[in-house]
């Protein structure tokens, strides 16, 4: 992925990253080599092997995509955000999503992540910025 005065961003190592955020921007710089057949099944599935690794070695970070017993809180608000609520999970509701409006999967969660993190005020990453407006953004 390039940046907004056409460098190309070099990837970090993952003993760089300081959180899950992080870790969603290295996989938004190259999500064919993280997501096969870019599947967010297998995003998902990463991010809550991520969420018990914190909870085996004690290590305290808020996590947004998956806590026992819950969703989490970017499931919560993209319930709100669409307006229904699932029990399949918010990768499986964005796929769909994309499928009818006919936009790769990988590119709407990311959509969504940008503005869920905007509503939120977090940061993109420590690194990467948004390159591109979002249409209706602008």
């Amino acid at each position: 992925m390039t940046a907004s005065d056409g460098t190309r961003r070099k990837p970090r190592q993952l003993t760089e990253l300081g959180d899950v955020h992080d870790f969603l921007d290295k996989v938004r710089l190259r999500p064919g080599m993280w997501l096969p057949g870019s599947s967010l099944q297998h995003l998902d599935s990463m991010l809550v092997g991520y969420r018990v690794a914190l909870a085996v070695h004690g290590t305290a970070e808020d996590f947004d995509f998956w806590n026992p017993g819950c969703q989490g809180p970017f499931a919560e608000w993209l319930w709100k955000r669409l307006g229904r609520h699932s029990s399949l999970g918010w990768a499986a509701e964005i796929e769909r999503e994309a499928e009818a409006s006919n936009t790769p999967a990988v590119e709407l969660f990311f959509s969504l992540l940008d503005e869920y993190r905007a509503e939120r005020s977090q940061p993109v990453g420590s690194q990467l910025m948004l390159d591109v407006l979002v249409p209706g953004d602008a």
